[in-house]
């Protein structure tokens, strides 16, 4: 248990800042869900840059790797260029 003031501050600090970064990270993953169930070439063009956004977003705040990012990115744009129309 944390007897500092500034210990007890960073505890309370670091729940919070695991709570946001999971419910972003959550919130990514069920977009690129989304998108990977979806079977109709315009429907998923049109979800390609909401979910390429949040990936960057989370990439950006260090939840998830700028490279690990990018191979989703990636993954995602050969998928839904592969669907036929």
């Amino acid at each position: 248990m944390a007897h500092h003031k500034s210990a007890k501050k960073r505890i309370r600090q670091t729940a919070k800042r695991r709570d946001v970064n999971r419910y972003k990270q959550v919130g990514m993953r069920m977009a690129i869900k989304d998108l990977r169930n979806t079977t109709d070439k315009a429907e998923a063009e049109g979800k390609l840059s909401s979910v390429i956004s949040k990936i960057d977003r989370v990439a950006k705040s260090n939840i998830i790797h700028k490279n690990n990012a990018s191979n989703l990115k990636a993954k995602l744009t050969r998928y839904v260029s592969g669907l036929e129309s």
